[in-house]
């Protein structure tokens, strides 16, 4: 479908349009990670588990860290806490036995998608709406402004350390 006629807004706008967005996705993941027996970190990390998979590339603990931006120690209590939930487990590195894989239970995604499906519906009509290349500006726009978020949240972690 071409991409139709916007109306006109500044940066200005589009910002606090953003952090309306914003502000409404962390009500509703924590609704959502509430619904799931999870609390929002986890439902985060567990997000990123299943994305892994889904790419056939489970991530080690620390690899989750990493993504999840949390300490080691730290992810050894999600992974825990998913274990417990029963949305997730360790593996054996069939490579490393010294490492340890964090593999979504078999039910996990179908679990998540119940809850998230009606949204991803939504925005799927949302973005049908739009031309390809909208979509790509749209893409390279969340790529670009997570990369300028991950970069405020090691500044803002970083200054807390003084």
């Amino acid at each position: 479908m071409d991409g139709k006629a916007r109306p006109r807004a500044t940066a200005e706008q589009a910002h606090a349009q953003m952090d309306h967005l914003v502000a409404l996705g962390i009500v509703a993941q924590h609704d959502v990670a509430q619904r799931l027996g999870l609390n929002v970190t986890d439902l985060t990390c567990l997000g990123f588990v299943l994305e892994a998979e889904a790419a056939q590339e489970p991530l080690t603990a620390g690899e989750l860290a990493q993504r999840a931006n949390l300490t080691t120690g730290a992810i050894t209590g999600v992974i825990t806490r998913l274990e417990r939930a029963g949305y997730a487990h360790r593996r054996s590195d069939p490579g490393d036995r010294r490492r340890v894989r964090v593999v979504a239970d078999e039910t996990a995604a179908a679990r998540l998608f119940e809850v998230y499906e009606p949204n991803y519906l939504r925005m799927a009509d949302l973005f049908a709406d739009y031309s390809p290349e909208e979509i790509a500006v749209l893409s390279d726009w969340f790529t670009r402004a997570t990369e300028i978020m991950r970069a405020s949240l090691e500044e803002v972690r970083s200054s807390g350390t003084d």
